[in-house]
């Protein structure tokens, strides 16, 4: 019996760009050029994905809570209301900071879906392997976790899944113990990752009297990091006034001491006293508030000291993504 020739180039089902599928990274690329998909069709989808990563979560609601909940927040939920509805047989979709095992997400037996925010993801874009995930989950089995993937490049983002006029209120939690609903009878996998979990959570408080700011407490002092939507460096410019004023701190003993850039927005951050309480700084926090639209409407030109303090500001910035 003779062998089967291999299939040439020439030879190969030729695909067009439309057609070509999203596959691993180190597969052979589906388009038949004999190079990994990396190399060849995967190159161009990973840079067309990663231009779209400087706001991942701009047009949902609640931005800035988003973002806290990615990089800030160790503990938290909030339930997601999607455009279309539930789909049946799923009773609720909740985004979760992080689920046991760092899954991506999981469809519980009951066929409720929680997603996981503070994960890897493959590509550039957040938004878009989170809707790819999400959308995974709904169609997954109950009691099945979902593993992560490069979202296609021409997939959903979250902008499209969820309802434009939904709210976005995160629920923080001390521990993790939202991850299962019997704890005594979760898997000895689950329960060592719950118990890693919250050996490491940081006690953390959303303020309820402004938006997206939440207060932490470490062993040497407290804390307030607050999300604001404003174009840094109107915000920068603002907060140089203030500072430079006076006017910057949230009462004795507080001092604004610079700021992280995360996705797209600015978090400025306080040291506080180590007993001073998210309830204490609630009232500054809105005055402070108050103060910072004022600031922001300002056209003036910066001062010789407001200068030096954006100095300051600028230079004790942290970028985290």
């Amino acid at each position: 019996m003779a062998k089967k020739r291999p299939q040439t180039k020439a030879q190969r089902p030729q695909l067009t760009e439309g057609e070509i599928p999203v596959v691993g990274a180190r597969e052979p690329c589906p388009c038949g050029s004999g190079r990994r998909y990396k190399a060849c069709h995967g190159r161009a989808a990973a840079h067309a994905v990663t231009e779209l990563v400087q706001r991942p979560f701009e047009g949902v609601p609640g931005e800035g809570d988003w973002v806290a909940m990615r990089e800030l927040v160790p503990a938290a939920t909030v339930e997601l209301p999607l455009k279309d509805g539930l789909p049946e047989g799923v009773p609720s979709v909740t985004l979760a900071t992080v689920l046991p095992m760092a899954w991506p997400a999981l469809r519980r037996d009951d066929g409720s879906v929680l997603l996981g925010l503070q994960n890897d993801t493959p590509s550039g874009d957040i938004s878009r392997d989170l809707a790819d995930t999400l959308l995974r989950a709904l169609a997954a089995e109950p009691g099945t976790p979902v593993q992560a993937r490069r979202a296609p490049a021409d997939g959903p983002r979250m902008q499209d899944l969820l309802d434009p006029e939904g709210t976005f209120e995160p629920v923080v939690h001390s521990g993790f113990e939202f991850w299962v609903p019997d704890p005594e009878n979760a898997t000895p996998e689950v329960a060592a990752s719950l118990e890693r979990a919250n050996a490491a959570a940081i006690p953390t408080v959303k303020l309820t009297g402004v938006d997206a700011a939440y207060w932490c407490e470490t062993p040497e002092k407290n804390h307030l990091r607050w999300v604001m939507p404003y174009p840094e460096e109107q915000l920068l410019d603002a907060l140089a006034r203030l500072h430079a004023a006076g006017r910057s701190s949230l009462g004795e003993g507080t001092r604004l001491v610079g700021s992280f850039r995360a996705h797209g927005l600015t978090v400025p951050v306080w040291d506080l006293p180590s007993g001073v309480s998210a309830e204490d700084v609630e009232k500054p926090a809105a005055e402070f508030a108050d103060r910072l639209a004022a600031a922001l409407a300002s056209e003036e030109p910066l001062t010789t000291d407001e200068r030096r303090a954006r100095g300051g500001l600028t230079n004790r910035q942290v970028t985290l993504s």
